[in-house]
């Protein structure tokens, strides 16, 4: 059975890939599964994530994926994925375009791409999206995909303008995240949203069920239920 890989994609950089990807990663570190994180991103944010890491908290191969192999090591075997890998995240470049995504996903992968609610994003994830579902894999539906609305703000009028946009699309919406620095204290000391368990950050963990559960459900048919985060009217 192939390893799961679970990328995290959008053309437009900012919307928190690597934020989602690391705590994602920490996530399943956390219930013992074996992680390795490709991290594309030239300024290597996951790697100094990973350097930040407590030892007390399970560990996670992280892959300087953007980086070109010196003489003594090969692309391959840089880019190689040990067979007692449980799951590979792929935190994808910033700025990729549809050629460069088609020749990373393979068939069966998880595609998540993360929103931002401003209308710049909500118009770039609409361009991306929509080039997306022309590349083969994603029209013939061997991908998976699903979006997130990132770093949302409850009752605004941006978030509704966003949460408008994401049930037109036909992808499943799994689920909104809040605009928390709790993200930010994660991010500097090593750690996932999901690495942190206190009352304080409660409401992240019910947050990230959604997507989580999503991601475990082994039958490629079955499609995330649509929910709103926020069903409040604005006043």
């Amino acid at each position: 059975m192939p390893i799961p890989r679970i990328l995290f994609c959008n053309a437009k950089g900012g919307c928190g890939k690597t934020t989602l990807a690391t705590s994602l990663a920490s996530y399943y570190a956390g219930i013992g599964q074996r992680v390795r994180l490709f991290d594309y991103d030239s300024q290597g944010s996951s790697l100094h994530w990973r350097q930040r890491r407590s030892d007390d908290l399970p560990q996670i191969d992280v892959v300087d994926a953007a980086r070109r192999p010196g003489t003594h090591m090969t692309r391959s075997w840089q880019m190689r994925v040990p067979p007692e890998t449980d799951k590979v995240i792929i935190d994808t470049p910033a700025g990729i375009d549809r050629t460069e995504l088609a020749g990373m996903l393979q068939e069966n992968d998880w595609l998540i791409i993360p929103v931002l609610p401003s209308p710049i994003d909500i118009q770039a994830a609409a361009y991306f999206i929509r080039d997306l579902l022309l590349t083969g894999k994603a029209r013939k539906k061997q991908v998976r995909i699903a979006v997130v609305a990132n770093r949302v703000r409850k009752n605004t009028l941006t978030y509704h303008a966003l949460e408008r946009f994401l049930f037109t699309l036909k992808l499943p919406f799994v689920t909104s995240l809040r605009d928390t620095q709790l993200y930010n204290h994660a991010m500097q000391n090593g750690q996932g949203i999901l690495d942190r368990k206190t009352a304080q950050n409660r409401i992240d963990h019910e947050q990230w069920a959604p997507l989580t559960r999503w991601l475990d459900n082994a039958d490629i048919s079955v499609r995330a239920a649509v929910t709103p985060l926020f069903e409040e009217k604005i006043s």
